[in-house]
């Protein structure tokens, strides 16, 4: 009962210290495996954010600004032989305790508190905080127009986990765009929930001032990757005309360059590439006499002004938004690469794809019931050693390189490579048996105009596929057969068509 304020501070710093005493036992434990450190940090975090209220609430009591501390110490200093405040606290306290039931309560059980296991939620595919779980963010990417173009194949998974810190594939234009700004803030607010969840006695504060610290300065300077130009510079209607039209003087003379040529000269000005061969060469035919930042905006793309037509806030916008773009992208590889944070989550993320890849449908559900049976048991120090696998090879259901023999057996020493697939590489010849019903190989046969049908089992190459589908065209189409439409007698009198009459007569039978 702190019925006074010297009460309210001396409870405080006990409470303190036996936090204090109950981090260091905690961390005096031995602990086994990947869950048992995750729920002691956890434990550690917790106790130290106790701690951190009741220090804040001794500093309020040590600033006083009521007078409350003040007056307290000065109603104990009494004159002697007076023990008018004594008597008056406990005639409180009889009344306090006359008005409510004695409660014995037992000491606190320090052995009980180390043992706690906090609650941290973790979805399956990131295993209690060992791997990532990026398939949202994925999802994200491949549906978006800087994720992929419709010439290309969607990334699979487990590429895009690879290189998701390569922004440098993404278009200028793109990276420009509020979708992909609003793309990194999602990826990096999912990484530090994560880095919070599997590390919270770490601090991303400290990294993320000294980042940004050296952030700005590199950004002024031009000196941020695939931001040297501040934002600028690198947009359509940035590029200046690459084609010389001093030596056109009409528009029947542009035509004779083509449609593509037309389209990639109005492309890199930043003006409207469609409509026909004659509009095109009209529009192009404009920039000989007129200044482009003079051109009607109608002219102009979607989304495009020529930099000599933006005036100073449209530049101050522009540069904002790289330097969020940037900015976002720098967190996000820091957070990615550096081994210290989640760059050895990354790595194992990547191997436990390829692991999953190595195991069928069953295999997969027996380790999730087998996962679920096991949830409160302890993993094992196996787990967490470090595996030796010169050679390379898969990995098996206990996560660990399955034997040689067996590797050489289901050949998977037997490198097959698919040119429609885009010289994709499947190791062994069930992955390459498999691939045919896949989807990236069923998209570039749709690209080919070809179907995936059982007639394209096995062909790799496009050449093979365009003259066996030019071949089964042909089979198709409308006219005199000679194995279908030529018949034949045999001696009982039965007529067959040719093909069935040579074949019977090979076996005997008639």
């Amino acid at each position: 009962m702190a019925t006074t304020v010297l009460e309210q501070t001396r409870a405080g710093h006990e409470e303190a210290e036996h936090l204090e005493r109950l981090i260091v036992k905690d961390f005096r434990n031995e602990l086994k495996g990947h869950k048992e450190r995750l729920h002691q940090s956890h434990r550690v975090r917790n106790m130290l954010d106790i701690m951190q209220e009741q220090a804040k609430k001794l500093a309020d009591i040590y600033q006083d600004e009521d007078d409350s501390r003040k007056d307290d110490i000065a109603s104990l200093k009494v004159d002697q032989g007076d023990f008018k405040v004594f008597y008056d606290r406990v005639r409180d306290l009889k009344d306090y305790y006359r008005n409510r039931p004695i409660e014995v309560t037992e000491a606190e059980n320090d052995e009980l508190a180390s043992r706690e296991e906090p609650r941290v939620e973790f979805s399956g595919e990131e295993g209690q905080g060992r791997f990532l779980d990026l398939h949202e963010h994925y999802h994200t990417f491949i549906n978006s127009k800087f994720g992929h173009s419709k010439e290309e194949a969607p990334k699979e998974y487990q590429d895009y986990v690879t290189s998701v810190t390569d922004f440098s594939q993404i278009s200028r234009q793109h990276r420009m765009s509020r979708p992909y700004r609003e793309y990194l803030q999602g990826l990096l607010g999912y990484l530090e929930q994560f880095y919070e969840r599997t590390s919270p006695l770490g601090s991303l504060t400290k990294v993320y001032s000294k980042l940004e610290g050296e952030f700005d300065t590199a950004f002024e300077e031009g000196q941020v990757p695939g931001w040297e130009d501040r934002g600028g510079g690198k947009l359509p209607g940035d590029q200046g005309n690459a084609m010389d039209l001093q030596a056109f003087d009409t528009v029947d003379e542009l035509e004779s360059l083509g449609a593509d040529a037309l389209k990639d000269a109005l492309t890199k000005l930043g003006l409207k590439c469609g409509g026909t061969l004659r509009q095109r060469a009209e529009r192009l035919i404009l920039t000989k006499t007129t200044p482009v930042e003079k051109l009607d905006r109608k002219l102009f793309a979607k989304g495009v002004v020529p930099a000599a037509a933006r005036d100073s806030e449209q530049a101050s916008k522009q540069k904002a938004a790289a330097r969020e773009a940037a900015l976002l992208e720098c967190k996000t590889r820091l957070l990615l690469q550096d081994k210290d944070l989640l760059g050895k989550v990354v790595t194992d993320t990547v191997g436990n794809i390829e692991k999953k890849q190595a195991r069928t449908y069953e295999e997969l559900q027996a380790e999730q019931m087998e996962a679920e049976e096991e949830a409160a048991a302890s993993d094992s120090d196996e787990e967490d050693d470090f595996i030796y696998n010169p050679l390379k090879l898969p990995l098996g259901w206990d996560g660990k390189p399955i034997p040689y023999w067996l590797y050489k057996l289901h050949g998977l020493n037997q490198e097959f490579q698919c040119e429609i697939c885009g010289g994709a590489t499947y190791w062994g010849r069930r992955a390459f048996e498999r691939h045919f019903r896949e989807y990236r190989h069923q998209a570039s046969m749709r690209v080919l105009g070809i179907p995936n049908t059982k007639n394209f089992y096995e062909i790799t190459k496009v050449a093979d596929a365009q003259k066996l589908w030019k071949n089964i065209q042909d089979r198709e189409k409308p006219g005199h057969k000679i194995e279908v439409d030529e018949e034949y007698e045999d001696a009982e009198g039965n007529v067959y068509n040719r093909k069935t009459y040579e074949d019977l007569r090979r076996q005997g039978l008639i």
